[in-house]
């Protein structure tokens, strides 16, 4: 089996609302935290299209995917996917809307707030057995039904698209564990009998708080609303939420989740 690390972070949006924590200040945090825990594969949530063209310019050695939930608005949040360039390629990507019309882009689902959109990439590497189809996703913060909804669309486009695939189920799902919507997730069936498993259920040892979630300055308890699931033939080795930070702030409002696994 061959060693893989995985990244789940929601980078946050950039905003002058933010003050001393808006992007500027923390764009180089953000890629310094990437290249230096050197994931093969990371997912990204509310990265606007300026910010991932600047992660692609300070992390070269990625290759991004993914289409902005907003395709009317030039700087639209993406739920992006970066894979190692050196180590895979895309044989296949697409983005949809978690919505009743997946299809619609700039649908906006139930009762969201906003349009929610999901990506996905099949990855291949030489010489491997078998593909990796990572699915990377931001549920609705404010719209119960919409996460509750929103995964299960999610998660049967992901089962319609695996055979014998490792899967990956990453983002930020803005709900704990046990919630519906991480619940759903939670031992969901894959078409050949394998199923989703939470990666910190999995992992023999855990690093680091159980929130992911931050106010820039300081932790924000009770929020682990950020989760790695993967499919239940991949061995998890580690589980970490980062809280690698400066002087001044963490990286964003949403800690990273790193999760080592052998498939």
């Amino acid at each position: 089996m061959e060693p893989a690390r995985l990244m789940s972070f929601n980078v946050r949006y950039d905003t002058a609302t933010d003050g001393v924590h808006n992007w500027a200040h923390r764009r180089r945090l953000v890629a310094e935290t990437v290249r230096y825990h050197d994931p093969d594969v990371v997912g990204v949530q509310e990265a606007m299209t300026h910010q991932l063209r600047e992660l692609e310019s300070m992390l070269p050695a990625y290759e991004w995917v993914g289409d902005p939930r907003d395709t009317a608005a030039r700087s639209g949040e993406h739920t992006a996917v970066g894979y190692r360039r050196a180590r895979f390629t895309a044989a296949a990507t697409d983005t949809f809307w978690l919505s009743e019309t997946p299809e619609a882009a700039n649908s906006v689902g139930w009762d969201a707030r906003h349009p929610r959109v999901a990506t996905w990439a099949r990855l291949h590497e030489p010489g491997a057995d078998r593909a990796m189809v990572v699915l990377n996703t931001h549920l609705d913060h404010q719209g119960e039904r919409a996460r509750r909804e929103g995964i299960k669309v999610a998660l049967a486009r992901l089962a319609g698209l695996v055979d014998d695939d490792v899967v990956v189920c990453c983002g930020d799902f803005n709900c704990v564990v046990g919630d519906p919507a991480h619940a759903a997730a939670s031992d969901y069936p894959l078409p050949d009998g394998r199923h989703l498993r939470d990666s910190r259920r999995l992992a023999p040892r855990c690093h680091g708080p159980t929130t992911t979630r931050t106010d820039f300055e300081g932790l924000v308890p009770d929020m682990g609303i950020d989760h790695v699931f993967v499919s239940d033939d991949v061995e998890v080795t580690g589980w970490s939420a980062v809280t690698d930070r400066d002087d001044t702030h963490y990286a964003s409002d949403h800690l990273p989740v790193v999760v080592d696994c052998l498939f």
